[in-house]
Parts: C-alpha cells; structure tokens; sequence
C-alpha cells in the first residue's frame, strides 16, 4: 500500500461515517422544498411562481442567519477534540441566545415582503401570494434557529445520528401540513400557496421541540450539561461565534443570495419562466444535499484533528473530502445529463414549463463538479477556522463576477433563464478555484507554524 494511502482511506471512511445521518438530514430538508414545488406545482403556475419567489425572499434572511450558526460546528469541534468539554456546552447555551436574536431580526424583515417584491417587478399576483407565504413562514423561524443552534453543537462533537432523525420528522410533518393547508383537508379551507407556508412552520416547531427534549435526556450531551444548565450571554463566548460567524455568513449569504437573486431577477418574465427555474433550482439544491453533507462531515474531522494538535492529518483529511464531493457531484452530472427530461416531468405536466425546465436542467448539470469542489473547499477551510479570506473570494466570484454575467445579459440584455444560468455556472466555477488555492496555502501555514514552534 503506497504511503499515505491508509490514513487518506481512514479519513475517507470517518468523514463517510459523519456524513451518512447528516446526508439524511439534508435530503430531507431538500425533500421539503422539493415537495413544497411540487405540491404548489400542482395547484397551477402562478401558485408555483409564489412559493417560488417567497422561497427566494426567505433564504436571503436565512441563510445569513444560517451561516453564522453554522460557526458553532468548528468552535465546538476544536473544544471537543481538546476535550474542553465545559466550553463545549457554553457555546451551545450561548448560541440559543444568538439564534433567538437573529430570529427576531429575520421575522421583522419577513413581515416586510411584499413592499420589496413589487418594487423589483413581480406580478402583483405573484407578489401578493408570495408575500402571505412568506408571513406563514415567519411563524417557524424561531423553533428553526433554535434548532439550528443545537445541531450544529451536536455536529461538533460529532454525534450526528439525531439530525437524522429530526430531518425525517420536519419532512413528514412539512408533507402533512401542506396536505391539510394547501389543499384544505379535515374541513379546513384550502390555503394554496400560503398553506405551504403553514406547513413549514408547523415542521420547524416540530424538530425544535424534539432536539430539545432529545438534548435534555440523551446521555450523549450530558458531559457537558448542554441545556441541564442555565446560563445568560456570555460576550466572550458571542464574540469567539460571531468572529467565525459573521463571515462565514457572508459567505453562505454571497452564494445563496446569488442564487435567489437569480430567482427574483426572473419574476419579470413570468410564471412560466419562473415556474421552470424553480424546477432547475430545486433539483440543484436536492444533488447539493449529497456534498453539503460531506461538506459539514469535512469540517467536523479537520476541527477534530486540529483540536488535537495535528495540522497534517488535517489538511489530509480536507483534501480527502474535497475529493469526495467532485467524485459525487460527477457522478450526479452524468445522471442529470441522461434524465434530465424526466425529472423535469415529475415537477409538472404544463407543457411549456417542461420544456424549459429540461433545458435548464442541461446548465444544472453543467455546474456540479465546480459546485462540488468549492463547497468541499469551503467546508475544509471552516475546519481550519478560516473565513474572513473565504468570504472576499465568495463575494468576488459571485458579485463580481456572477451576479454580472447574470443580470447583464440575462436581464439587460433580455436573453432570459439560460443566460443567467450561465452567469451562476461562471461564478461557481471561479469560486472553486479561488477555495482550492485558499485552502492549500492556509494548510500549508498551519503545518509551518507548528514545525516551526516545535524547532523553538
């Protein structure tokens, strides 16, 4: 066996075994927007256009949110693998406090949807319905920061099988409200669009309830009292998050704004147009669940090893799941350039929408292994505690370079969803690349400066 090789196959093995509840957990939460586009497909094009749009005008706020709580993962997994297990369960409390926060600022802006919609050209109709959407969803956002917060804490001391199954459970209780909602069951009035709002707050409080009491009684947590102890903020505690947060916020913010600003750029050509895009995105999202999970696995194991003082085997184990998600997502390319037709075909039976929804497909693919790689790039960086620099690359590949392309010759120039297609294809491909060198030069530091303490 060539030297090397058996540490790489561990780490490939351990990131795997990381990855498998959070790949469920992802699928599922992808499951639940897929479902969303699905059943409102159903209910007809402009009921489709308006999750489509309101869905967009969430994930703004969201993943902001999102991406700040998403800091807790490596803060918590360098405490575990120095076993600081009292720092462990401080951040965990002090990131319930962040979250509820950020769900209060999150809220305000939902309630100010439509104002924003029709001031960027959205159908009135479309605008209106979106905007009611948009306020079910609101209902839901503080059980879902509230949750966020204990996952990520529970993902950085590695014990991931519970985020499994809370993602099972919001999906079926997301299918179960949009049943009852949308279409009005049990002699409820059908709510359409708005009733898949409903459903997905009902889903949020479902999963946050659950992780509370699964983190209250597991025994899992209990070396680090996780919420068996009362705690108020603690600023050193919301500094050490929001110092690895904020950016790692706008990174996520630059790459998923990207992209429901492609949405929202497309509200002007209509619900067809809308309709179709929402098809491409949606399946685009579902692949990306596959490497977003290999993804969050990355940074856990690299935060493991450094925790222990081991920079090598750290940056071994981020090339391991760089690696892993460019396999997946070229396996995920070959798949959707055979099927693409009939995926397209099971979000809808309007013949228009198919037809370009099948198109568009053909760019979704075109993105994956760009797609793969920088998302595997970024999550090893995290690992390494490094994202200030990534998030200057995140926003120069998709606002500098991205958003341009897109809205210049989709918008501007009136070429449509393939051309902004082309402008997300251009900014993903410019950011895996930008990672990819961040992440050699930050690893290769890391292994000098210890060598170089060792020498003194």
């Amino acid at each position: 066996m060539p030297a090397g090789t058996a540490p790489a196959r561990t780490d490939a093995a351990t990131i795997a075994q990381l990855a498998g509840p959070l790949l469920v957990n992802n699928l599922a939460t992808a499951g639940m927007v897929t479902a969303d586009t699905v059943m409102a497909g159903w209910l007809g094009a402009r009921d489709l256009a308006a999750v489509a749009v309101g869905a967009n005008y969430v994930s703004f706020f969201h993943l902001g949110s999102l991406g700040v709580l998403m800091a807790l993962s490596p803060t918590v997994a360098h405490a575990y693998g120095a076993g600081r297990n009292e720092e462990v369960g401080s951040y965990a409390r002090n990131a319930v406090w962040l979250a509820l926060a950020l769900a209060a600022v999150t809220v305000i802006a939902l309630f100010c949807a439509e104002p924003v919609l029709r001031a960027i050209d959205i159908p009135p109709q479309v605008a209106q319905l979106a905007a009611r959407y948009v306020r079910a969803v609101a209902f839901g956002v503080p059980a879902m920061f509230a949750f966020l917060a204990l996952r990520f804490s529970s993902e950085g001391i590695g014990w991931t099988r519970p985020i499994m199954y809370t993602a099972v459970l919001a999906f079926l209780a997301n299918v179960a409200g949009n049943y009852v909602f949308m279409y009005g069951k049990f002699g409820l009035p059908s709510l359409g669009a708005v009733g898949c709002g409903v459903g997905t707050a009902l889903a949020s409080w479902t999963v946050a309830i659950f992780m509370v009491i699964y983190v209250r009684r597991h025994r899992r947590y209990r070396p680090f009292a996780t919420l068996r102890r009362f705690e108020w903020p603690r600023l050193a505690r919301l500094r050490d998050i929001l110092a690895l947060g904020l950016p790692i916020g706008g990174s996520v913010l630059a790459e998923g704004g990207l992209f429901a600003s492609a949405g929202l750029m497309l509200g002007a050509f209509g619900s067809t147009v809308l309709a179709a895009h929402a098809i491409a995105i949606n399946y685009g999202a579902l692949m990306f669940m596959v490497p977003l999970s290999l993804h969050s696995a990355t940074t856990i194991h690299v935060g493991h090893q450094l925790g222990r003082g081991d920079p090598v085997a750290g940056r071994r184990a981020g090339w391991v799941g760089m690696g892993l998600c460019v396999a997946i997502m070229a396996l995920s390319a070959l798949v959707l350039l055979l099927f693409r037709r009939q995926i397209a075909g099971a979000y809808t039976g309007d013949t228009e929408v198919l037809a370009l929804a099948t198109q568009l497909l053909a760019y979704v693919a075109a993105f994956q292994v760009a797609d793969g790689l920088q998302v595997g790039a970024a999550g090893a960086l995290r690992g390494f505690k490094d994202a200030r620099v990534p998030m200057v690359l995140n926003l120069v590949a998709y606002w500098l370079v991205g958003f341009p392309l897109a809205y210049g010759f989709g918008v501007v120039l009136g070429q449509g969803a393939r051309a902004v297609w082309a402008g997300l294809i251009a900014g993903l491909s410019v950011c895996a690349v930008l990672l990819s060198l961040r992440y050699a030069r930050v690893a290769r530091r890391a292994i000098a400066a210890q060598r170089n303490s060792s020498r003194k």
